[in-house]
């Protein structure tokens, strides 16, 4: 049986000396100021420099696609390391699932209807993937987000978020453990469950 875990993602700022708006991130990039060589992603409106992958994030991440690619119905695609566009974050989340498939998106990241669930995996970066990442897709509205926690060797499920609000969370939390099945739903549909042992290490 799943475990409720107590609170969930609170939104705090994030160190920054200029805030910039996603047109401004698009068009740095288009300009050649940003580059493929610089490791920052764009999170309430700060540039914050990624943390490198490890062995272990990096095949979390691969058995993380493996297990929910064999549950992804027609229609819907999985994103792995790829920008999406929100209001004041342009993140690039570990997976996203989405809808359309692997050339809906050529001319523009996924934006917030296209969303079912956004996963992130954590070894290194827990407390931002909890508070920060979690507050700014509460924001959003992303309907589902979970934390692959590779630390405490658990799922963690977000469902229900706030929306736009003074401290954006998701009102239900969830923990997952070894012996158990995380229930899997794109757009309300119920499409079966997931091992959690199919989802660690």
């Amino acid at each position: 049986m799943p475990m409720m875990l107590q609170g969930g993602p609170f939104k705090a700022p994030i160190a920054g000396l200029h805030r910039f708006t996603v047109k401004q991130y698009h068009k740095m990039i288009a300009d050649g100021v940003l580059t493929e060589d610089d490791r920052v992603e764009l999170l309430d409106g700060f540039l914050v420099e990624k943390m490198p992958h490890d062995p272990l994030h990096d095949g979390t991440v691969q058995l993380v696609e493996a297990a929910v690619s064999t549950l992804l119905p027609n229609g819907w695609c999985v994103r792995v390391q790829s920008a999406i566009t929100l209001s004041g974050s342009e993140p690039e989340p570990d997976l996203a699932l989405v809808r359309g498939n692997k050339r809906s998106y050529l001319a523009n990241h996924p934006t917030r209807a296209s969303f079912g669930i956004v996963i992130e995996v954590s070894n290194t970066t827990l407390d931002s993937d909890r508070v920060d990442k979690g507050a700014i897709y509460a924001e959003a509205g992303l309907p589902e987000y979970w934390i692959v926690n590779v630390v405490d060797m658990q799922i963690e499920v977000f469902q229900q978020p706030s929306g736009p609000a003074t401290t954006p969370q998701y009102a239900v939390a969830q923990i997952y453990r070894r012996g158990d099945n995380v229930p899997f739903a794109l757009d309300g549909q119920q499409l079966g469950s997931i091992p959690v042992n199919d989802l660690l290490p």
